[in-house]
């Protein structure tokens, strides 16, 4: 796959997307080898989607790359083993997250909820990101995965608050460890707002109405719409932007 006319190209870049089997992590690996980069494809355990996402993007030409990104121990495998078969790590994108939204996590405590976000969107995001930085060659760029709510003015019910609460301390973290690695390495946060995965194609449609009334581009965003930034945030075209959170959610602002 390669770049189209006019869009900004990653070509022969060493990538590696966390979550990537599935959701918004799938369509940025797929845009990142689409703009000519050699993606390494993080999944946890949807085995079977992975590969067929690895065998979508080009036999033989993205590795797989299976982790427990809830522990350290999972955390320092994906790194070092990206870095055995990449040889070297050009862009390195945290999106795996926890679902406590779809399957048998509505059904969790609020306490279970809590220490699975904490586990797979805060820490391994903090572990992944410092392993990484520590390896990666000046020019590298790091993306993390935060969420618009918790920019802008929170959300109410159990969910949004805990979620809310997990994203902020991404970005958090994420504008001081810029600084850290500055200038060698650029560290930006994908701020998503109403996207529609697993959990958007699934709402009531009343709800769904509701948030395409109440969004200035008069609809929800797409995983594409999403990957479209991560891949101008990896270019060359951004490179003077670090320790920024961009908001993509067709202008909602509350």
């Amino acid at each position: 796959m390669t770049a189209q006319a006019g869009e900004p190209s990653l070509a022969g870049l060493r990538t590696v997307v966390t979550g990537a089997s599935s959701g918004i992590g799938r369509a940025i690996a797929t845009a990142f080898a689409t703009s000519g980069a050699r993606v390494g494809i993080g999944f946890h355990r949807s085995a079977d989607a992975a590969q067929a996402l690895a065998e979508e993007l080009g036999a033989g030409e993205h590795p797989l790359l299976q982790a427990d990104l809830s522990t350290a121990e999972g955390c320092s495998a994906i790194v070092a083993d990206a870095f055995a078969v990449l040889e070297h790590i050009d862009v390195w994108v945290n999106n795996a997250g926890a679902d406590v939204l779809t399957g048998e996590g509505p059904s969790w405590s609020a306490e279970r909820k809590l220490e699975v976000l904490l586990d797979v969107d805060l820490k391994s995001t903090i572990r992944c990101s410092r392993l990484v930085a520590g390896r990666m060659h000046p020019g590298g760029c790091i993306l993390n995965i935060g969420w618009d709510h918790a920019t802008i003015d929170g959300m109410a019910g159990e969910n949004p608050e805990l979620f809310a609460a997990v994203k902020a301390g991404v970005l958090g973290f994420s504008k001081s460890f810029a600084r850290s690695v500055a200038p060698d390495i650029r560290v930006n946060v994908l701020c998503p707002g109403w996207v529609e995965t697993a959990y958007g194609k699934g709402v009531d449609r009343a709800f769904y109405d509701k948030v395409a009334a109440g969004t200035p581009m008069g609809r929800w965003g797409t995983p594409q719409d999403i990957a479209a930034a991560a891949v101008w945030l990896a270019s060359p075209a951004a490179a003077f932007l670090t320790g920024q959170a961009i908001n993509i959610n067709g202008g909602t602002v509350g």
